[in-house]
């Protein structure tokens, strides 16, 4: 398992939610994104709106699988400003 924890800089657009959707979905690994007590599969959009992330926010990036280090670096990108 993999984990690495980031803060959110600014808020998703819908269009950026849907295109980090399409990327965890390239990965075999099982990808979750944490805040606080809230969980949410990576390759879900309706999962990732139900977190609710807001700017200033840490998240967590959990990745269990083959490729679980690749898949937390490519998703890291997009919490980078």
């Amino acid at each position: 398992m993999v984990e690495r924890s980031v803060l959110i800089k600014s808020f998703l657009e819908p269009s950026s939610v849907a295109l980090l959707v399409q990327t965890a979905s390239k990965f075999k690994s099982r990808i979750s994104l944490v805040i606080e007590e809230k969980t949410a599969n990576a390759k879900s959009i309706m999962g990732i709106i139900s977190l609710n992330m807001q700017e200033g926010q840490s998240l967590n990036i959990v990745a269990e699988g083959e490729d679980a280090d690749e898949a937390v670096l490519v998703l890291e990108r997009f919490f980078m400003p």
